[in-house]
């Protein structure tokens, strides 16, 4: 299947209604964050605004915004309205106080992809109702080999099966739409109910790709996708109680699922591996992302993120325990730069530590870690280099903020970010990332991935 074939540029005519004027963008949702790709700076109540779409955008499904005054010279408001555009020029009546009222907000007369999911989201919605009702009984009837818990079970698979064969006829019926390659991910597989909560969710992980078609990669298209895999990877979050097996398990989910992946269209191959290093990295586990690596030679991966799982995999092989950190310039208050490796201190380690104040995983670490280095054993055994990945106009301003407050820390703002020449040296992708460092020789010590595994390390060698 084409990915997109020759796809013309698609127009959205917006007709604004109900407000005094409107600011109107299309953002697209296709990789890890919205990007703008058509805006207009405003509009009348009445008037018309016409953004274009290109074609090698289609299709996808995209978010449109209003940044709208109720009344003239009032505050803004926004309002979001997700939309699919295919083949199709579309136009739109606009209300944007009740974007998702179809009385209020409509497209065109014979308009294609949004009418037909939003039939299709009805119909589907009344189907799950039944079977959410049979699943409710089937998970907490207490016994199992009662002949009414066996009816149960088996009017539920009659049910899941007329259900699934519904939703393959809905997918063939209206393949030439876009939005029916969303469709497979409301396939139900099955599903064994006798047993534990345990022998439940084995069974649910094994049958989890029963139905899916990994050789359309149109379904990555669809923001369906990450929500289905979510809930593919909070079935083995359930089976966690330690840090350990949730990292081993989490690596087993991506093995399983890349390798089913693997079998399909490249893209989808690719998208799986981009998905679950994301997913690794933003846990900080470093078993999931060796995982990866033979991956990234087998030519029909295409990933997106080859070059940062190389580098991330190039990291973890270089800056290990023993090793020298590298060294970069670091401002005194006096105004001098000197070199990292050239700061004296009386504490016997420096800790770089890479953050963003606007990440929510630092702010977590902070609240925790910095109360501690207050105590004064703690700050004499270390200084602590905070090193701010922080590069927006929006983030630098929290930073600025968030630095006066954790005034114990020495502090610098990395410029380019994660492409910053501390950040690239140190190998880091994601924060916050830590680097203990012997003060006298400048070697790592420790390369700890949480601040539990800091306290254990220094608990362990605080004092000579």
């Amino acid at each position: 299947m084409p990915m997109t074939g020759q796809i013309q540029d698609v127009s959205l005519k917006i007709h604004l209604m109900g407000v005094s004027q409107s600011k109107i963008k299309i953002l697209s949702v296709a990789g890890s964050s919205m990007k703008t790709i058509a805006e207009n700076p405003g509009i009348n109540k009445g008037e018309t605004a016409v953004l274009k779409v290109a074609g090698n955008m289609l299709p996808a499904e995209f978010v449109v915004r209003f940044d709208y005054q109720e009344k003239e010279g009032g505050d803004f408001y926004p309002a979001e309205k997700h939309i699919f555009m295919g083949k199709q020029d579309l136009e739109l009546w606009a209300r944007p106080k009740a974007l998702n009222e179809p009385d209020s907000t409509y497209f065109q007369k014979g308009e294609i992809e949004n009418t037909l999911f939003a039939r299709f989201s009805a119909d589907n919605g009344k189907k799950r109702e039944q079977l959410g009702l049979l699943q409710n009984v089937l998970t907490n009837y207490d016994q199992q080999e009662s002949k009414f818990f066996l009816l149960t079970a088996e009017e539920y698979e009659q049910r899941r099966l007329v259900y699934n064969k519904w939703i393959g006829t809905e997918t063939n019926q209206h393949q030439s739409a876009f939005v029916s390659n969303g469709f497979v991910f409301q396939h139900l597989p099955p599903m064994m109910w006798k047993g534990t909560e345990r022998d439940r969710t084995n069974i649910a992980i094994d049958r989890y790709f029963d139905g899916m078609d990994f050789k359309n990669p149109l379904i990555i298209k669809s923001t369906d996708i990450k929500d289905w895999m979510n809930k593919y990877v909070n079935l083995y979050g359930t089976m966690c109680p330690t840090t350990e097996l949730r990292d081993s398990l989490f690596t087993l989910a991506g093995k399983r699922a890349i390798e089913k992946a693997r079998l399909g269209h490249p893209l989808v191959y690719g998208w799986m591996v981009d998905y679950f290093y994301n997913g690794f990295e933003s846990f900080n586990i470093t078993t999931g992302i060796k995982m990866l690596k033979p991956y990234l030679n087998d030519p029909l991966c295409l990933t997106n993120k080859r070059k940062a799982i190389e580098e991330r995999l190039k990291g973890m092989e270089t800056l290990v325990v023993g090793s020298v950190a590298p060294d970069f310039p670091w401002k005194l208050d006096s105004g001098e730069t000197i070199g990292f490796h050239e700061y004296k201190t009386e504490a016997k380690y420096k800790l770089v530590l890479f953050w963003s104040a606007d990440c929510p995983h630092c702010k977590e670490m902070m609240e925790k870690f910095y109360p501690w280095y207050l105590e004064p054993a703690n700050s004499k055994l270390m200084d602590v280099f905070a090193i701010s990945l922080d590069e927006t106009e929006t983030e630098i301003p929290i930073w600025e903020r968030e630095m006066t407050m954790l005034s114990a820390f020495k502090h610098k703002r990395a410029e380019q970010g994660v492409r910053s020449l501390e950040a690239t040296a140190y190998f880091v992708l994601a924060t916050p990332t830590m680097i203990l460092v012997d003060a006298k020789t400048n070697t790592i010590v420790s390369l700890p991935e949480t601040e539990e595994q800091l306290h254990l390390f220094l608990s362990k060698n605080g004092t000579d």
